[in-house]
C-alpha cells in the first residue's frame, strides 16, 4: 500500500471508531445563534466553545454596519489590497486598530493564522534567529520554519531558559522573540516585564500574539499592555479579527516603517484577496463596541471568576488559566471524550482537545467564557460537570 494512504487509513481508524461510539464532537453544524445559545441538531445549547469573549457576535450595531457596508461596497473587492482590492473602509479598519492598541499604523490580513505566518517569514531571513515559546500557536511555529530563520523553542514562559538561549547568538545579529499574550490551550499569561527586560539586554525585538488578551485583558480591554500597564514596548502586536472581534482576518499594528515594509514584501498581503468590506465594517465598529460598552468586560471578569472558582471547590484542575480560557485538565483522551458526552447530552457546547494537538497524558476540555453567558447559563454547566466528573469518578 502507498505510504500517504496507510498514513489516512490510520487516522481514518480512530476518526471512525469515535463516531462509532458516538464520541465525535467536531464540524456539528449550528444551525441558529441567540445569545451565548445555539441550536445544534435541532437542540438548544449553551456554548462554551466560542472565542466570542465579550459576546459580540450577533450585535444588532455590528450587523446592521455590515449590511450597510453591502450596500456601498457589495460582498466582496476588486482584487488584492496592493491593486484594486482597497476601499476607504479597509483604510479605517487599519487606523482604527491603531488607534486602539496606540500605533503608528496598522496592516490587516485575511485571518489571524495568515498574519502570524507571513509577518514572521517577511521579517525573516536564513541568517536570522527566531526565539518562540513551546506553547505557541501553531501558526507561530509555522511562521518561524518558512522563514528560513533559526528557529529556537524555549520551555513555557521560563525566562531563565529564554536568557540561556539568547546570550548564545551573535550580538549583531536580528532576534525577534515570538509569545502568545494568552496561551489558547492553556489560558495562562505570558510574562511580559521579563520579556521586555530580555528583549532590551539582547537587542531583540518583540513580538505577541494577542488573538486570546484583545477584549479580555485590561480594564478597558485593550490587551497585555494595558494589563501590565507598560505601553510602546511590544514592537510588533498582532490580534485576530474572529475572536472577540466578530468578523475574520487578522491584523499586525506597529510602527509606521515597519507596516509599510510588510505591505510591500508580505506575500500574503500582496497576493491574497481583500477582506469583504461586509466583515471590514463589522470590525470597525466592534473596536467601537468595546470601548462604548465597558459593562462586557466586567460581566466577562465576573463569569470567569464564578466558573473558575466553582471548578477548583469541585477538584477539577483548571492548570494556570488567568483568562477566559478555561481548561479543565483530563490527561486522557478517552475520559475527555466521555465527559464531552455526558456535557452534550445535557445541554453544554464544549469541545475536547485531544492529543496529537497537545502533548500526551494533558488531554483536556476547553472551555471558553463569554460576556453574554447568563448566571444561569455558569450554572447549569458546572451542574453539568459535577454530574459528569462524579459519573467518571473524575471528583
Amino acid at each position: 500500500m502507498n505510504p500517504l494512504n496507510e498514513r489516512i487509513d490510520k487516522f481514518l481508524e480512530r476518526l471512525n471508531d469515535a463516531k462509532k461510539r458516538n464520541l465525535y464532537f467536531y464540524q456539528a453544524p449550528i444551525e441558529k445563534i441567540y445569545d451565548a445559545h445555539v441550536i445544534v441538531e435541532g437542540k438548544d445549547m449553551i456554548m462554551f466553545g466560542s472565542y466570542s469573549y465579550l459576546g459580540l457576535l450577533n450585535h444588532p450595531k455590528i450587523n446592521e454596519a455590515s449590511k450597510k457596508a453591502i450596500d456601498e461596497f457589495s460582498t466582496g473587492a476588486h482584487g488584492v489590497r496592493l491593486l484594486a482590492g482597497t476601499t476607504k473602509l479597509h483604510i479605517q479598519l487599519e487606523e482604527r486598530i491603531a488607534k486602539f492598541k496606540q500605533r503608528e499604523a496598522g496592516a490587516v490580513f485575511s485571518s489571524g493564522y495568515v498574519t502570524n505566518l507571513t509577518t514572521i517569514s517577511t521579517l525573516l531571513t536564513k541568517d536570522d534567529y527566531v526565539f518562540c515559546d513551546k506553547y505557541d500557536h501553531a501558526s507561530i511555529v509555522d511562521g518561524a520554519i518558512q522563514s528560513r530563520a533559526d528557529f529556537i523553542r524555549f520551555d513555557h514562559n521560563d525566562m531563565e531558559h529564554l536568557e540561556d538561549l539568547l546570550k548564545e547568538t551573535p550580538d549583531d545579529s536580528v532576534k525577534l522573540i515570538v509569545v502568545d499574550a494568552v496561551y489558547s490551550m492553556d489560558g495562562d499569561i505570558t510574562p511580559l516585564p521579563a520579556l521586555i527586560e530580555l528583549k532590551k539586554k539582547y537587542n531583540a525585538i518583540l513580538m505577541i500574539d494577542e488573538a486570546h488578551s484583545l477584549g479580555v485583558l485590561g480594564e478597558n480591554g485593550k490587551g497585555i499592555e494595558e494589563y501590565f500597564n507598560i505601553y510602546n514596548e511590544v514592537d510588533i502586536d498582532m490580534g485576530t479579527l474572529s475572536k472577540t472581534i466578530p468578523s475574520v482576518g487578522g491584523y499586525i499594528a506597529g510602527d509606521r516603517n515597519l507596516i509599510d515594509f510588510i505591505k510591500h514584501n508580505s506575500r500574503a498581503y500582496i497576493f491574497s484577496a481583500a477582506l469583504p468590506p461586509p466583515q471590514v465594517m463589522a470590525a470597525i465598529v466592534s473596536f467601537d463596541i468595546i470601548e462604548e460598552e465597558k459593562w462586557r468586560i466586567k460581566k466577562l471578569w465576573e463569569n470567569i471568576d464564578h466558573y473558575t472558582s466553582e471548578l477548583k471547590k469541585m477538584g477539577y484542575n483548571i492548570m494556570n488559566t488567568q483568562s477566559a480560557v478555561v481548561p479543565i485538565l483530563l490527561k486522557d483522551d478517552e475520559l475527555a471524550l466521555k465527559l464531552t458526552r455526558i456535557l452534550w447530552d445535557e445541554g453544554i457546547l464544549i469541545f475536547p482537545i485531544l492529543t496529537p494537538a497537545i502533548p500526551p497524558g494533558t488531554s483536556r476540555l476547553r472551555s471558553c467564557i463569554m460576556a453574554s453567558h447568563s448566571s444561569e447559563d455558569i450554572d447549569k454547566a458546572l451542574r453539568a460537570l459535577y454530574k459528569g466528573g462524579k459519573d467518571l469518578g473524575l471528583i
